[in-house]
């Protein structure tokens, strides 16, 4: 399955989506980037005069890369006519140690932790441009189909 088909399946659309493209995608892991846009609805608010991405966008961010993305690969044999995956987040765990500011380039790098019974779960680690983590943390699932 091609990065593009995956992207194609994600539930999400703008301004919700949070997925520019996946780099490596295997039964194991993936990594995918984001750019995040400088006019994004969620910076006129956070914070007066000196925007950053909220925490809770970064976690978005890093669970539809990391989990969501992931988790269509791993059930692609299973998918029938592009049928789009229910998936639901169940839990998540962050620690957050870098602000991402308007127009930066995060990388997501997801390492399956388990799947089974169509649950995943994955440790998750976003990098800026500079190679500095961002934040890390475990991120939970379910997938249906």
């Amino acid at each position: 399955m091609k990065a593009s088909e995956i992207i194609s399946l994600l539930p999400y659309q703008e301004p919700f989506l949070f997925v520019d493209g996946i780099d490596t995608i295997s039964e194991n892991g993936i990594i995918g980037h984001y750019t995040f846009n400088k006019d994004a609805f969620f910076y006129k608010g956070h914070f007066k005069g000196n925007p950053i991405t909220p925490g809770v966008i970064l976690t978005e961010c890093m669970a539809q890369i990391g989990l969501v993305c992931l988790g269509i690969y791993l059930i692609k044999d299973d998918l029938q006519d592009y049928k789009r995956p229910q998936i639901a987040l169940t839990s998540h765990q962050m620690d957050f140690y870098l602000p991402v500011l308007p127009g930066e380039t995060v990388t997501v790098r997801s390492d399956k932790e388990v799947f089974r019974f169509n649950k995943l779960k994955c440790k998750v680690r976003m990098y800026n441009r500079n190679e500095e983590m961002v934040t890390r943390g475990l991120i939970s699932g379910m997938l249906k189909i």
